[in-house]
């Protein structure tokens, strides 16, 4: 009997890609530490070029960091849209090599490439031509990893930065692991870390031999998960069409808010967004959250990948309510996240404010009221005069109108 075809997933990451991107249609940028993002007080590094990266500075690093470290940066405001543009050229190319794409952001994806490899003479060669399609496609660099999952494929990738190609064959996964601190694992954050730190687990090595009762003792029902990913042991396929399981809007302000009028404004603005993406795409959803990041820090925390440098631990609150019948209307959805707010009694000043959307199903799949509600028939047209004219055409009257700033991704049910 012949052996199954041995399963083969890349994973494909632009090389700082927003600044790539602004030193590719910039010249004069380039060689210059380029940071994207953090443009503003309480701004956070969107892409760093690798000339910034030199002075420590990374993705996710606050702004006041970014400007400590690297003054004679030159720091650019985001531009979204732009690198969504550039994004789908780039999917484009990957399109030539599989159908079987899962996008994770803008700059990355998985490629199921097994059923390709044989058109192109091997799972090496293959990957060879991507990156070089890439590049004369749109003058930018990729980095891939191959492995036989998900999980490796990744980690390979990380560890052949910038303009790397990394193969790992199924018999050297565990040898590659081994050595890996533990926190190169999906899913092993700061907390989790602390636990198996505490276990004296610092490796993946370590991990993976670890006895299994104690470690289930310790984490639950997540200890077999760890270990098989200690092991490299990964069958999560690559999902090109994956289900959304929420839709959210959220912004950090410029100062800390605490206005009502402010805050509903805001509430107002996300509702409305939350509520055409859901619609664009065709889903409804039950549960409405409110997220708020409260403005007075208490204590320090250690910024993960940062050197073990502290910054000020603001507390994180959430609160949601779930619905009879799911919606997507931004009405229905601004009025129960205004009363979540409300009761919530949050009297201090806020730093961050979020609305999101879950437990969501299809909206076809419903049963048509014999009378239409008439906010279903506004929000439709609302959607369809936005897209003609623009976002700021026409929008729900507010005493304080606030603008939605996009973050580092591009956001299902965004046209």
């Amino acid at each position: 009997m012949t052996p199954p075809p041995a399963r083969w997933i890349l994973h494909a990451d632009m090389d700082a890609f927003f600044a790539s991107v602004e030193q590719r249609d910039h010249p004069e940028l380039r060689g210059r530490p380029v940071i994207v993002g953090a443009t503003s007080a309480r701004g956070v590094v969107a892409a760093a070029s690798y000339e910034a990266r030199r002075y420590g500075v990374h993705s996710a690093m606050p702004g006041f960091r970014a400007h400590a470290l690297c003054p004679q940066g030159v720091f650019l405001p985001s531009d979204i849209a732009h690198y969504a543009a550039v994004s789908a050229e780039i999917h484009a190319v990957f399109a030539r090599f599989t159908p079987l794409i899962e996008p994770v952001a803008l700059d990355e994806a998985f490629l199921d490439i097994t059923g390709s490899v044989g058109l192109f003479g091997g799972p090496g060669a293959l990957a060879h031509q991507l990156k070089q399609a890439v590049l004369k496609q749109t003058e930018l660099r990729v980095s891939v990893g191959l492995a036989p999952n998900k999980l490796v494929a990744k980690i390979a990738c990380s560890l052949g930065k910038p303009d790397g190609l990394r193969i790992v064959h199924p018999h050297d996964v565990e040898r590659l692991l081994a050595d890996l601190p533990v926190r190169r694992l999906w899913g092993v954050g700061p907390v989790l870390g602390e636990q198996l730190d505490a276990l004296g687990i610092r490796t993946c090595g370590e991990l993976a031999a670890y006895p299994a009762e104690e470690l289930g003792r310790v984490l639950g029902e997540r200890a077999a998960e760890l270990r098989d990913f200690a092991r490299g042991t990964d069958s999560r396929p690559v999902e090109p069409d994956r289900e959304p399981k929420s839709y959210g809007e959220e912004n950090t302000f410029e100062t800390d808010v605490r206005a009502r009028d402010t805050v509903t404004a805001v509430i107002t603005a996300h509702a409305e967004a939350v509520a055409r993406r859901v619609r664009r795409d065709g889903y409804r959803g039950r549960t409405v959250t409110v997220k708020v990041k409260l403005g007075r820090a208490r204590g320090q925390r250690v910024s993960r990948g940062d050197g073990g440098v502290s910054e000020p631990d603001y507390p994180l609150l959430t609160r949601s309510r779930t619905l009879r019948q799911a919606t997507d209307d931004d009405a229905r959805i601004r009025e129960v996240a205004i009363a979540l707010w409300d009761a919530a009694a949050i009297e201090e000043p806020i730093r961050l404010l979020g609305v999101s959307l879950s437990g969501l199903e299809p909206a076809a799949s419903r049963q048509l009221p014999l009378f239409p509600d008439k906010k279903e028939r506004l929000g439709a047209a609302l959607d369809a005069i936005q897209d003609r004219f623009g976002r700021d055409a026409i929008g729900r009257a507010v005493a304080t109108p606030h603008k939605i700033t996009h973050g580092r991704q591009k956001k299902r049910g965004e046209s």
